[in-house]
């Protein structure tokens, strides 16, 4: 069996530096080879674990906010509302908020105020998933760059080993010929 060299020797050779100036991405990758496990991770799954309750919070609200849904459902309260207290009540004498809809635009300031930080929070957490997502993939393709240099390495001391087992075959069949009395070439 082909002597397998120490991941600190790995560091150093193929990375280019040692294992202490290591960050802790090229660590967790060498130490995956070393212990012969997996270092491919799903983005998503890591990001989930990792969030807090208002972190899934924000998504929610930013993904119902953000859908044509929300617009529609919306469109249609707003229209409502317009043609109830224009029309409507205002025949049976109910009108809470005539033109110009000061409620109606008190309402919908509040709901923009509350909206939009919780769509940047959601925002930022999804920029935080693409650098987690990023971070990932760069272990991954660390990981499989690092086993390609190191069977590349095997390979080559395979190769060097045979090599060098055909040589001393070749050396013992010239010097077995020239004991034998065969003429040189």
């Amino acid at each position: 069996m082909a002597h397998r060299p120490p991941i600190a020797d790995l560091a150093l050779r193929i990375i280019g530096k040692p294992r202490h100036s290591l960050d802790a991405e090229e660590r967790r990758v060498l130490d995956s080879m070393d212990a012969g496990t997996l270092v491919s991770r799903d983005a998503a799954d890591e990001a989930d674990l990792r969030a807090s309750f208002g972190d899934r919070l924000a998504d929610k609200v930013a993904a119902v906010g953000g859908s044509w849904g929300f617009i529609i459902a919306f469109t249609v309260v707003l229209v409502g509302w317009m043609l109830l207290n224009t029309d409507v009540l205002k025949y049976f004498g109910l009108q809470f908020d005539p033109y110009p809809y000061i409620f109606l635009n008190l309402m919908l300031s509040t709901l923009a105020a509350v909206q939009a930080p919780v769509i940047m929070m959601s925002q930022n957490r999804q920029a935080s998933k693409d650098r987690l997502a990023a971070s990932l993939d760069y272990e991954t393709n660390l990981r499989a760059e690092l086993e390609i240099l190191r069977l590349h390495e095997k390979i080559d001391g395979l190769v060097i080993e045979r090599l060098a087992a055909l040589e001393a075959k070749i050396d013992r069949l010239g010097t077995d010929g020239l004991a034998n009395g065969a003429p040189r070439a």
